[in-house]
C-alpha cells in the first residue's frame, strides 16, 4: 500500500511539474496573465506531492514496511525511533526525495509571495525556471532514484541506516539544514534567469531575492558548522574538517554565495558588478548541482557520500545544462550588462568588494581543482591519484590572510574614496585591538608566524566590526543591531572567532597514547587521565562498550565502540570534555580484552568550542542582517531598477 500511494504522488508531482512548465512558457509566449497566474496553483500541487510523499515514507519506516524497497534498504526494527525518522534522508533515494520536498516548498512560497505578480514576466521566468528544476527532481524520484520501489519478497527486517549515521543526534539536523541552504540558492538563480531573459538587468530583481539569498546562504552556513560537530564528536579521529571532497562539495557554494552577498550591494548602491552578480548567484547554484553529483554518483570514496548510483550523469549532465544556459545568457545581455558607473578609487568601499569577489573565487577555484583534479585524471588515464589536506592547506592559508585582512579593512572604508586622514581615524581603535591581540597571545605562549598573524588580523577586523556595530546602536539604539550592515559585522564577528578557532586548534594541538591498566595514570600537558575500567551494555540495535577515563581526578568520561549487530560495524565512540579555552578529547584505540590494559589516546585542543560558538554569532547575525535597518527605505518594485538615491539610503 505505502510503495503504491508513494509512486502515485511522485509521478502526480512529476507530471503536475511538467504541466506547470507548460502552462507558464505558454503564459509567457502568448503574453496571457491567466495562464502566468496559474504558477501558483501548480505550486501548491507540488508541495502536495513531495509532503505526501515524505509522509508516507516516513509511515513506510515507522511501521517497517519491508515491501518497500527504500525501507528494506535502510530501515531495521532495531533502529531507535529518532534515527528511524532521519533515516528518510540516510541514503541516496531519500536523500533525493527529502530535496523534492524542500524545492517544492520553496516554490510554494516564491509564489505565494509574488501572488500579486505572477503575470510579471521576470517572475514569470523565474517561476519557468524553478519548475525546470522541479521536474528534474521529480523526474530522479520516479524514475533511476525511485524510493518506493515494490519488493516481491520483502525480507523480514532491515540493516538500518548506516552506523554512522545512527550515532549522534546531530545526523537529525545537519543533513535537512544543509539542504535548505543548497536548495535555497534555486530562488535567486531563477530571479537571475529571469532577469537576463527579459533583459531587466536593472537592481529590482537583486532586491527581491536578497532575503532569500540570506537565509539560503545562512542555512548552508550553518550546516556546514553542524557538519563539521557531527565529524568531531563521532570520526574519532579529533578533528572537524579534512578537506574532504564532498565537505569541499559544501563548502563551494558557500564561498561564491558569500561573495555574492558582499558583490549585491555595490551594484545596489552604485549600479556596479553586475556581470559578477549574475555570474556569482549562477555559479552558486551550479555548484549545489555539481556538489550533488560529487555526493551522489559514486564517483569519491568518502563517509559523507552516498554509494554508487545510476544518476550520476544525469546530474552532471544538469549541471552541463545550468551552465551553459547561464553562460550564454550572460554573453547574450553583455552590452546591456556595462556598469553605468565606475570605481572612482581602488581605495574605497567599492574597491574592496570588488577585490573580495576576487579573492572569493580565487579560493572556489583553489578548491573545486583540488576537488576534481583527481576525477578528471581518473576519467582520461584510469590513473588514481589523491590530492591531499597539504595541497589545500597550503593553498588556501594565504587566501584566508587576505580575507582577514579585507574584514579589517572594508567596513571602515567610504564609498568613492578614502582620505589618509579619514582611514588613520576610522582604523585607530581596531588596528590597537589587534595589536592587544597579538601581544596578549604572545604572553600566553602562543608562537609561529601564521597563527601570530591570524590573531592579529582577527583582532583589527574583530575591532573595526564591532566599532561599527558600537556607532550603530549610539544612533539607533537596540536597533542598531538590525539590518543588513550591522547585521553582517556580527556574521563578521561569527567568522572571526572560526577563524581563531581553526587557528589555535590546528597549530597547538597536543596528543599522547597512553597504554593503562585499571587504576594506573598518565598525564599530558598538565592534565591527568586515570583508568577506571569498562563496562557492556546490550541493546536492541548495538553492543555500548565503554571505559570510566577519569580526568584530574574528577568526572569519567567514556570513550569507546559501538558493535552494531546487524551490519557487524565497528563505530569507534570518542568522549570530549568541553572548555571555553580548550577541549580534551579521549579516543579508545581498541577494545581492551578482560583484565588486559586500555590503550587510550588524549588530544588537547585549543579554543575548538569557539568554532561551535562562532557558527551561532554567524547565525544570528543572518537572522538579524534579513530585516531592514531604521533607515531603509521602501523596498522598489521587482520590475524597476533602483535609483541611487533609494540604494543609498539602505546602505
Amino acid at each position: 500500500m505505502n510503495a503504491i500511494a508513494g509512486s502515485l504522488v511522485l509521478t502526480a508531482g512529476f507530471v503536475g511539474s511538467l504541466f506547470a512548465i507548460f502552462t507558464v512558457a505558454v503564459g509567457l509566449r502568448t503574453n496571457n496573465p491567466a495562464r502566468l497566474k496559474q504558477a501558483r496553483t501548480y505550486s501548491w500541487l507540488l508541495l502536495a506531492s513531495a509532503l505526501l510523499a515524505c509522509a508516507i515514507m516516513e509511515r513506510a519506516l515507522i511501521t517497517r514496511d519491508f515491501e518497500v524497497s527504500y525501507v528494506a534498504q535502510v530501515g531495521s526494527s532495531k533502529t531507535s525511533a529518532i534515527f528511524n525518522f532521519a533515516a528518510l534522508w540516510s541514503s541516496l533515494e531519500g536523500s533525493i526525495l527529502l530535496w523534492t520536498l524542500v524545492l517544492a516548498g520553496y516554490i510554494a512560497i516564491v509564489a505565494h509571495k509574488f501572488r500579486d505578480r505572477l503575470d510579471d514576466k521576470l517572475v514569470g521566468w523565474a517561476m519557468l525556471t524553478m519548475f525546470v528544476v522541479a521536474a528534474f527532481f521529480f523526474y530522479l524520484t520516479v524514475g533511476p532514484a525511485a524510493p518506493f520501489g515494490r519488493l516481491a519478497n520483502p525480507p523480514l527486517d532491515g540493516p538500518g541506516p548506516n552506523p554512522l549515521l545512527q550515532n549522534h543526534i546531530l545526523m537529525a539536523f545537519h543533513p535537512p539544514m544543509l539542504y535548505l541552504g543548497y536548495v535555497g540558492f534555486t530562488v535567486p538563480f531563477a530571479f537571475a534567469i529571469g532577469a537576463l531573459a527579459t533583459g531587466r538587468l536593472g537592481e529590482g530583481w537583486l532586491i527581491e531575492t536578497r532575503r532569500w539569498t540570506l537565509f539560503a546562504w545562512g542555512f548552508l552556513s550553518f550546516g556546514i558548522v553542524l557538519g563539521a560537530w557531527w565529524s568531531y564528536e563521532v570520526l574519532g579521529w579529533g578533528g572537524y574538517w579534512a578537506w574532504d571532497p564532498v565537505e569541499n562539495a559544501s563548502f563551494l557554494p558557500w564561498l561564491t554565495g558569500t561573495a555574492y552577498l558582499h558583490s549585491v550591494m555595490v551594484q545596489e548602491r552604485r549600479g556596479m558588478l553586475r556581470v559578477w552578480n549574475l555570474s556569482l548567484v549562477c555559479a552558486t547554484f551550479s555548484l549545489t548541482i555539481l556538489g550533488t553529483f560529487l555526493t551522489r554518483s559514486g564517483v569519491i570514496e568518502s563517509v559523507h557520500a552516498f554509494s554508487d548510483s545510476t544518476i550520476g550523469p544525469l546530474l552532471l549532465g544538469f549541471f552541463a545544462v545550468i551552465a551553459a544556459v547561464s553562460i550564454g545568457l550572460i554573453g547574450v545581455r553583455g552590452e546591456a550588462l556595462r556598469a553605468p558607473g565606475t570605481i572612482d578609487s581602488p581605495v574605497s568601499r567599492e574597491g574592496a568588494f570588488l577585490a573580495n569577489n576576487l579573492v572569493f573565487a580565487a579560493f572556489a577555484f583553489v578548491i573545486l581543482l583540488g576537488t576534481v583534479f583527481p576525477l578528471v585524471v581518473e576519467s582520461i588515464n584510469g590513473e588514481q591519484i589523491s590530492v591531499g589536506t597539504p595541497y589545500f592547506d597550503r593553498m588556501s592559508r594565504p587566501i584566508g590572510f587576505v580575507l582577514l585582512f579585507l574584514m579589517a579593512i572594508a567596513p571602515v572604508l567610504p564609498w568613492r574614496k578614502a582620505s589618509t586622514e579619514v582611514l588613520s581615524q576610522r582604523l585607530f581603535w581596531p588596528a590597537w585591538a589587534g595589536v592587544g591581540c597579538l601581544v596578549f597571545s604572545v604572553v600566553i605562549g602562543a608562537r609561529g608566524w601564521a597563527p601570530l598573524l591570524t590573531f592579529l588580523l582577527a583582532g583589527i577586523a574583530g575591532g573595526a566590526a564591532l566599532r561599527q556595530i558600537v556607532l550603530a546602536s549610539k544612533r539607533q539604539g537596540w536597533r542598531g543591531l538590525v539590518g543588513r550592515a550591522n547585521g553582517g559585522m556580527i556574521v563578521h564577528l561569527g567568522v572571526i572567532m572560526i577563524a581563531v578557532a581553526f587557528a589555535a586548534s590546528s597549530s597547538f594541538i597536543r596528543q599522547g597514547e597512553f597504554e593503562l591498566n585499571v587504576g594506573e595514570s598518565a598525564s599530558l600537558g598538565g592534565h591527568e587521565i586515570t583508568y577506571l575500567g569498562s563496562e557492556t551494555v546490550r541493546l536492541d540495535e548495538k553492543t555500548e562498550i565503554r571505559t570510566q577515563i577519569a580526568i584530574d581526578g574528577g568526572q569519567a568520561y567514556s570513550p569507546g565502540f559501538d558493535l552494531f549487530d546487524v551490519s557487524g560495524m565497528r563505530v569507534a565512540v570518542p568522549s570530549v570534555k568541553p572548555g571555553f579555552t580548550k577541549d580534551l578529547y579521549l579516543t579508545l584505540l581498541d577494545i581492551p580484552e578482560p583484565g588486559e590494559p586500555a590503550v587510550v589516546r588524549l588530544q588537547i585542543q585549543p579554543m575548538v568550542v569557539w568554532l561551535w560558538l562562532g557558527g551561532i554569532v554567524m547565525a544570528i547575525g543572518t537572522a538579524l542582517a534579513a530585516f531592514p535597518g531604521k533607515r531603509r527605505a521602501p523596498t522598489a518594485p521587482v520590475s524597476e531598477p533602483v535609483p541611487e538615491t533609494v540604494a543609498a539610503a539602505r546602505e
